[in-house]
């Protein structure tokens, strides 16, 4: 049996910002569908539980343009909309919002604040630079860059990393 994570999200004119609070995340997959369904999942915690989630965006997303940052310990992803506009929610459909997804305060900021302009999110120094080499500079070491692996979702393919150490 699956798990879901915490995941927190705020939005832009322009794109949406969702965080996968799962420390120590292993055999991480992500896939981004431009159609709007993000779908993720990997195992985490001393016994590798399994976390799942599938988000049905409220808009269809540009995926070449979408971004994801996978850290020691979230999951981060900058969506890209097709279509710049402010949507009343996160999800299509009627259903509550679920319980694991909440609002992200910390980079929330509200439709007559926001200009769409280049600063408007800090980034706390993270890297997105090199979205092709997913796993490709893991080799088991502690420097900086082994602790965290970019990735640029390609549409409707999985994006899969190996473990952050």
């Amino acid at each position: 049996m699956s798990r879901h994570p915490e995941v927190k999200w705020a939005q832009r004119l322009d794109k949406v910002y969702l965080t996968v609070l799962l420390p120590d995340a292993n055999n991480v997959s992500a896939n981004l569908e431009p159609d709007g369904v993000f779908v993720f999942s990997a195992t985490a915690g001393a016994e590798n539980h399994l976390f799942e989630l599938k988000l049905d965006l409220f808009g269809k997303v540009n995926v070449e343009e979408s971004k994801i940052n996978i850290g020691k310990r979230n999951i981060f992803c900058v969506v890209v909309k097709e279509e710049k506009g402010w949507w009343k929610k996160l999800l299509r459909g009627d259903d509550r919002t679920p319980h694991y997804l909440k609002v992200d305060w910390d980079k929330w900021v509200d439709e007559d604040e926001d200009d769409a302009g280049p600063g408007d999110l800090d980034l706390g120094g993270m890297d997105f630079s090199k979205f092709g080499g997913m796993g490709d500079d893991l080799d088991g070491s502690d420097d900086e860059e082994a602790e965290k692996t970019e990735a640029k979702p390609a549409e409707a393919k999985n994006v899969e990393a190996a473990p952050a150490t």
